[in-house]
């Protein structure tokens, strides 16, 4: 049988459930998924396969009008995981509809249209009436030419296996790009940082600075098949590093404990994981906390 591989890139505002499509799709977590806005930051790339289709899923940050330095650096990500894929998935939240964040987005796509096909995904269906999500998939299809439209629940897996095989039967035909049993090419020492800034945003809700990243310092492994992983929160001030460690530490266990669950559930193993606060004021210009976030700081400009 012929094999076929390609990139889809999920693009859409933040928090339209693009992360939460992600890991439906691959079947399990590689992308950070809250209820805050703007957590994804690098293009995360999850690897699914349908019969004899390799689908590489780009989960771009959401696009955002950008204010400062890093936005900016997350919206080019964005729009640059998009130019690089065979196909592109624009997710539109059913119960916002056309928001002029939205309206942007398909401007863009107009401004690059005769490049790869635009699937439409308009997600968290179960939030709207039936009448409402047909006058709103009228709307988006009169505004844009979509390749096709799919109704889905990200959250719920409704509609998902649909747009998946859909997906599978549009991949170029080639060898498949990745090993079958690879589900991410995001580097371990970074999907472990990111399971932890989830479970500091999880925590700490409205009080966490979003001028914070966590970066995986040092990776070991033990003879006993353990590894022992250490890490560093970076906030822009002292008195986030109050808000992170909490009284008596109280809240950089619990972050750490439910990180190191995850991580242990993750890898298959056990885990030591070891935090550090460290306040850096200016970490938001530094070029090479950028790399680390799988960002080009040139891009930021």
């Amino acid at each position: 049988m012929t094999t076929r591989a390609g990139f889809v890139a999920l693009i859409g505002e933040p928090n339209a459930g693009k992360s939460t499509l992600l890991n439906a799709m691959v079947g399990a977590k590689v992308s950070i998924v809250t209820h805050k806005v703007q957590t994804t930051r690098a293009r995360i790339r999850g690897v699914a396969m349908e019969g004899q289709s390799q689908i590489v899923f780009v989960d771009t940050p959401g696009i955002f009008r950008p204010r400062r330095r890093l936005d900016r650096a997350m919206v080019n990500a964005a729009w640059g995981g998009a130019a690089d894929a065979d196909m592109i998935v624009l997710l539109v939240e059913a119960h916002r509809g056309i928001t002029p964040g939205v309206e942007s987005i398909l401007e863009a796509l107009r401004g690059r249209e005769g490049s790869q096909p635009v699937a439409l995904a308009i997600n968290k269906i179960d939030k709207v009436k039936s009448e409402a999500l047909l006058g709103l998939t009228s709307k988006l299809n009169e505004a844009f030419d979509f390749a096709k439209t799919f109704m889905i629940s990200a959250e719920r897996g409704y509609g998902v296996q649909d747009l998946k095989e859909w997906l599978a039967g549009e991949m170029p035909e080639g060898p498949w790009l990745y090993p079958e049993d690879q589900i991410a090419d995001l580097p371990l020492r970074m999907i472990a940082a990111e399971i932890t800034r989830e479970k500091l945003t999880l925590r700490l809700h409205e009080e966490l600075p979003y001028q914070l990243t966590v970066e995986t310092e040092k990776w070991e492994e033990r003879k006993d098949g353990s590894a022992r992983i250490d890490q560093v929160i970076y906030v822009a001030r002292d008195g986030h590093k109050g808000i992170i460690l909490g009284k008596g530490g109280e809240t950089i266990k619990a972050i750490s404990k439910a990180a190191r669950e995850e991580m242990i559930a993750f890898l298959d193993r056990p885990v030591h994981l070891f935090l550090q606060v460290k306040v850096r004021p200016n970490w938001l210009e530094e070029a090479e906390r950028y790399s680390e976030m799988g960002l080009d700081f040139k891009d930021s400009k």
